[in-house]
């Protein structure tokens, strides 16, 4: 593999599966909140938060760690400003003391937090202001989680970087293709991917543990194995979507996560992880498959784009998909055909934000790329003129990003827009 392509795709590795404590969206808001109170230089007295509606929607219904329970934007700037470590990302709150939990909740009574829609071309876009006396800081990050564009205090511009909607987090993503990921993943060397990806597999089995031992949300991960039994196949949506019952109701455990997302980055690697403990996969062929699961999840999610109508499950288990397949000996032919075939099954699944029912969706998506991989080992496969699939791996991910980014985008607006009628009537309530 040339070079250049090689060290590319080791930087979207890099780059993209990182830590997370908590749902992502929450957390940029905490992360921006506590760069705010940072810049500002005091505690605010004042704040207020203009999020785009794609970012309303993923805060809405997940309870943010370490804040004994509570949910929503209001909450996330308030654990950020109070307990926040600014220099940590997407870790920003994973220290809090209990101390600090009462702190938050305190501080969201006294503090006026106004929550703002903010009206962006940029599906993802969020602006933090705080006041403290005379004084004024804001934070602004567009793109996605943690892509800080704008600075200030007091009008004075502290950091400024320009950010165009269709900007990626990173480089060399458009170099993806899936023939290249399986290249890649069969010659990568181990030691240049031991940290990225072995971090990957201590987190998110850790979180996918706990979300079986507790019941956390809806119990999805127990109830599918309470109801379908101990098959390595219910056991790979169960371990996946355990993981995010516990994230989405709030526990303390990080994830390394996939695309942006935390519950992306469970599908990508949890299936992958269980086959190869059942199948007694080397540790090295464990470690190529998941370059090629978590790979093809970011290349089809670079189309898509950061948050959309289109649920990124629906991406991640694809990979998972392509990922179990590589497990099983499959090369650039068989993990193509079962990415395809995944994609035709489960492009129909809609994001209507960051919830319990997250784990449920996510069962759904692996069922579907371990389905697309049984269809290619049993000679059925979908051809091109199936709906939307068409000739070739890489104009039937091309169509399921035009799909994603183009073609829903009324349909988002549509989802925001119920979703807020509902929290609109549940306060009246």
């Amino acid at each position: 593999m040339e070079n250049s392509l090689y060290q590319a795709y080791l930087e979207i590795l890099r780059e993209e599966l990182v830590p997370a404590m908590g749902c992502t969206e929450p957390i940029a808001v905490a992360y921006a909140a506590a760069k705010a109170r940072a810049a500002l230089g005091a505690l605010p007295e004042v704040v207020t938060v203009a999020a785009s509606g794609n970012i309303v929607k993923n805060v809405k219904s997940v309870i943010v760690p370490h804040t004994g329970g509570l949910k929503g934007i209001a909450a996330a700037a308030a654990a950020g400003i109070i307990a926040g470590d600014e220099d940590k990302e997407l870790e920003v709150i994973s220290a809090v003391s209990p101390a600090e939990v009462t702190q938050i909740a305190a501080y969201l009574q006294k503090t006026p937090i106004t929550v703002e829609e903010l009206q962006s071309r940029c599906v993802f876009d969020l602006k933090v202001t705080v006041h403290s006396g005379t004084h004024c800081a804001s934070v602004r990050i567009s793109g996605f989680h943690t892509n800080i564009v704008d600075m200030e205090k007091d009008g004075v511009s502290l950091y400024h970087r320009a950010y165009a909607e269709g900007g990626t987090a990173g480089n060399g993503h458009e170099k993806l293709n899936v023939e290249q990921i399986v290249a890649f993943a069969d010659c990568v060397k181990l030691d240049d991917i031991r940290e990225t990806i072995g971090r990957q597999i201590a987190y998110n089995t850790a979180i996918a543990e706990e979300g079986l031992r507790r019941v956390w949300g809806a119990g999805i991960g127990r109830i599918l194995l309470q109801s379908y039994g101990d098959s390595v196949q219910n056991r790979a949506k169960a371990m996946a979507a355990a993981g995010s019952d516990a994230r989405m109701n709030g526990c303390e455990l990080p994830v390394v996560i996939n695309s942006g997302s935390g519950n992306q980055g469970l599908t990508v690697s949890m299936p992958v992880i269980v086959y190869a403990k059942e199948l007694h996969i080397s540790e090295e062929k464990l470690y190529r498959a998941l370059c090629v699961s978590n790979l093809v999840a970011i290349h089809l999610k670079t189309g898509i784009g950061c948050l959309s109508a289109y649920c990124g499950a629906t991406s991640a288990g694809a990979g998972a998909g392509a990922g179990v397949t590589y497990l099983y000996g499959g090369g650039y032919r068989e993990v193509a055909h079962t990415v395809v075939n995944a994609l035709a099954i489960n492009s129909g699944m809609i994001c209507d934000g960051a919830k319990a029912s997250c784990a449920a969706k996510i069962a759904s998506a692996v069922e579907a790329g371990l389905l697309g991989m049984q269809m290619y080992q049993h000679g059925s496969q979908f051809r091109g003129g199936d709906g939307i699939v068409t000739k070739g791996v890489e104009n039937t991910i091309r169509n399921v990003g035009l799909l994603a980014h183009e073609g829903m985008r009324q349909t988002d607006q549509e989802i925001i827009h119920l979703m807020l009628d509902t929290a609109a009537e549940e306060t009246k309530a």
